[in-house]
């Protein structure tokens, strides 16, 4: 028997399903990672008048972030300059001041020794702790029951300056004695010491007789430090030492923290004295801007604002921070373990926040400088200088009249070879 066998007829054939074109995709090759901005050298400049720091201006037109090297140190650090991005960092815990205590950055300073208990190289919480036993010296209600005390202070040089009659070098006849009176009267320094304090922290700012003097002078200064410190241990007084020596007494700080607490706020006088100068700078050599603070009296208080923001306060850049993990920012990799500087001067200038940023402007509003600084580390001293400033611009344009410089605006000497700049002198009449 045969098995027949069949097989279906073309017109039968089932239809085969059609071919499904599945897509490829291919991913684009990742962009490149940009290349990191070229490293600048920025020596500092010693420049006469309070003029902008052109190579500031320039690394500022290059972009956000740039990368800088300075005279001392090792290696290069990322540099900030808008107002937004200084902001964030200052008030970033990712951004650490201690860390730099362990390493060699790129910096100004010939020297660098950071001490335990210095705010400046504080992070949190140990600056919270730190900061506390001598804040309330700095409140603006003490600075209110200060003021009279300080216009004691300032009334007497004045006094002198107008018994001799003009002219008058205005830096060494009242903007250097009154500060740091005021200073000494805050700090708790007996008459007797004022002015080898002084002496100490002159020579600690200034680069002239280089690091081993600025060891010496800082040597002498933390010493006496130290001893007034240890012998008021348990004191009720308000003043920064006596407070200092009671919280070690108490156990709430260490002797060697509060030393390094008591050295910084020692020195800010100084800033007050060239901050000064410079305002009264700018004031004597713009006869607009001295009509408008003699007519309108009533009406000084924003003007000196918009003065602190637009007189550069120092040379280059301040106090470095370390980044502890990479942070991304504008687009650029701050990969963790760069330092990075802010540079509070180019934020006070950037054309973002402030319209026409390099113009004098009495009348801005708002004005959210940044001249005191920013986060943690805003000035302990912010309302004393602001004290200090109002003092004795009022007082000198209002017992001064007409005043004026006595030397053509070229022969003011500046200062040089140092951190924060001012007027070695300024010769006036009246």
């Amino acid at each position: 028997m045969t098995q027949e066998i069949t097989t279906p007829s073309p017109d039968r054939v089932a239809p085969r399903p059609a071919a499904r074109v599945v897509p490829i995709t291919v991913e684009p090759p990742a962009p490149a990672p940009a290349p990191p901005p070229p490293i600048r050298e920025w020596p500092a400049l010693d420049l006469d008048g309070p003029e902008f720091d052109p190579i500031l201006a320039g690394l500022m037109r290059e972009g956000p972030l740039t990368r800088i090297r300075l005279p001392h140190g090792e290696g290069w650090a990322w540099l900030a300059t808008r107002h937004d991005d200084v902001k964030l960092i200052t008030n970033d815990p990712r951004f650490s001041r201690t860390e730099v205590t362990r390493r060699q950055v790129t910096r100004l300073a010939p020297h660098f020794e950071p001490r335990p208990g210095s705010l400046a190289w504080a992070d949190q919480p140990d600056h919270n702790r730190l900061r506390r036993p001598i804040a309330g010296a700095f409140t603006v209600g003490a600075m209110k029951r200060l003021r009279p005390r300080a216009q004691e202070l300032l009334d007497p040089l004045v006094d002198a300056v107008l018994r001799d009659g003009p002219p008058a070098d205005l830096v060494e006849r009242v903007l250097e004695p009154f500060p740091i009176a005021v200073v000494a009267e805050v700090m708790g320094v007996s008459e007797s010491d004022r002015e080898q304090v002084h002496t100490w922290t002159r020579q600690i700012i200034s680069m002239c007789g280089g690091a081993e003097a600025a060891d010496r002078a800082k040597e002498g200064m933390y010493g006496w430090i130290a001893v007034t410190i240890r012998a008021r241990r348990g004191s009720t007084g308000e003043d920064v030492l006596s407070r200092l020596g009671a919280a070690v007494g108490r156990g709430d700080i260490s002797e060697e923290e509060a030393v390094g607490l008591a050295g910084p706020l020692q020195i800010g006088g100084e800033a007050v004295t060239h901050n000064v100068g410079q305002m009264l700078h700018l004031l004597l050599t713009r006869p607009e801007l001295m009509a408008r603070m003699r007519q309108r009296p009533d009406e000084r208080g924003p003007v000196l604002e918009e003065l602190l923001r637009h007189i550069p306060h120092r040379s280059t850049v301040g106090l470095a921070r370390i980044a502890l993990e990479d942070v991304e920012l504008r687009g650029v990799r701050i990969a963790a373990g760069d330092p990075v500087y802010v540079s509070y001067l180019a934020a006070n200038r950037d054309p973002a926040v402030f319209p026409a940023p390099d113009t004098i402007d009495p009348d801005r509003d708002p004005n959210p400088h940044l001249a005191f600084g920013n986060g943690p580390h805003y000035c302990t001293g912010a309302v004393l200088a602001r004290l200090q400033t109002g003092l004795l611009v009022d007082t000198l344009l209002d017992r001064l009249p007409g005043l004026r410089l006595a030397v053509p605006p070229d022969q003011v000497a500046w200062r040089r070879r140092t951190m924060i700049r001012g007027p070695r002198s300024l010769p006036v009449t009246w």
